[in-house]
């Protein structure tokens, strides 16, 4: 399996129209790198110019420390598996997964063992000899995947292998695609998805994409917990991080925020002299949140107008305001009776994030 390095790789339409511009990565063997970012951001195009799919207008990409700008996709050593699973019809799910080692002229025996190998890792031994229309959805992709396994390649390419999916299917093949990865701890994955939980759950590190380029990389972690920026701190995470405005009034290894609400927040985040006075935005995620008491010192305080009870939380949609973003909370148990009620809180300050002119002050 490989190692891939892009430097200053960019892409450009008509020499005028910038996608993606001094895209920097290294991608280690063994790794699992998810590309995630909002529609339009690049990121199926960043794997289509891997795959060789795409020219790269600039910059330069490195398999294994050599330059495959200009080789052909054939010749990299990269298998792709697509959204759609483009099966042949016509073929049973053996002949689909050989297909590939067929052209290449293998023998007849080596075809076999892959075949039978990949099958045995997807679970697909008893499908062997069905057409894909005897398949369900979940099957259908996992030939899909086969198909590039029996190809040992040096790089598995996946771009949204899992959108046309139901979300049970979606769920259960997200489980195989985690044990696959397991099975093949030396190979070399890239995955695309719009989906966060696909890449919380998948990623051993994960790229997101905004404004043409990278705007942070990191484990799954990393991100949830230590977000660069604003745009990471809302794309990142379901509900969405809140964001509420305040002013800074004490600095240190401490910063204090007076919230523009009323209320006060401590975060463990550190500050500069020269922060004292400064505008920010103070950012709690949903399940940070906790209730205080009447009386006590809270960082928000608004009326519920929503409740959406799922069992083992409750979120709390708050009343927006105007030209504001809503308010999110989400508490443990069920609490439908705080519909309709005024409810302040407040979270503990390793749990207070706090961002400068959309820079979290952790990354100056």
């Amino acid at each position: 399996m490989a190692n891939l390095k892009l430097t200053d790789v960019a892409k450009t339409y008509g020499g005028t129209v910038d996608v993606l511009k001094d895209i920097n990565l290294d991608i280690k063997k063994g790794e699992l790198i998810v590309f995630v970012g909002p529609s339009g951001c690049g990121k199926s195009t960043l794997l289509r110019m891997i795959a060789g799919l795409e020219k790269i207008t600039g910059g330069e990409l490195q398999i294994d420390g050599q330059v495959v700008n200009d080789v052909p996709p054939a010749q990299r050593g990269i298998a792709m598996v697509f959204q759609s699973y483009a099966l042949y019809p016509h073929m049973t799910v053996r002949d689909n997964m050989s297909f590939a080692l067929k052209i290449a002229k293998k023998s007849q025996s080596e075809i076999d063992a892959a075949v039978e190998k990949a099958a045995k890792i997807l679970q697909l031994d008893p499908y062997l000899d069905r057409l894909p229309k005897a398949l369900s959805g979940g099957q259908r992709q996992r030939v899909a995947i086969g198909r590039s396994i029996v190809r040992d390649p040096k790089v598995y390419l996946f771009d949204e292998p899992l959108s046309n999916l139901d979300a049970a299917l979606r769920v259960a093949t997200r489980i195989e695609i985690a044990q696959l990865k397991e099975s093949m701890p030396d190979s070399t994955m890239i995955y695309v998805t719009h989906d966060q939980v696909e890449a919380m759950t998948l990623a051993s590190r994960i790229v997101v994409l905004a404004n043409k380029g990278i705007a942070q990389v990191g484990s799954p972690l990393e991100l949830y917990q230590k977000p660069n920026s604003e745009f990471v701190a809302q794309f990142i995470g379901s509900p969405a991080m809140n964001l509420l405005p305040g002013t800074v009034t004490g600095t240190g290894s401490q910063t204090t925020i007076r919230m523009d609400g009323g209320g006060l927040a401590v975060s463990d985040y550190p500050s500069e002299p020269s922060d004292e006075g400064a505008e920010v935005k103070v950012g709690v995620r949903p399940e940070d949140f906790l209730e205080v008491e009447s009386g006590a010192e809270h960082i928000y305080a608004g009326k519920v107008d929503i409740t959406e009870a799922l069992g083992e939380v409750t979120l709390l949609y708050f009343e927006k305001e105007m030209g504001s973003d809503p308010v999110i909370g989400k508490l443990p148990g069920i609490h439908a009776d705080l519909r309709g009620k005024e409810v302040k809180l407040g979270a503990t300050p390793d749990k207070v994030h706090v961002f400068r002119n959309g820079r979290s002050l952790l990354y100056r």
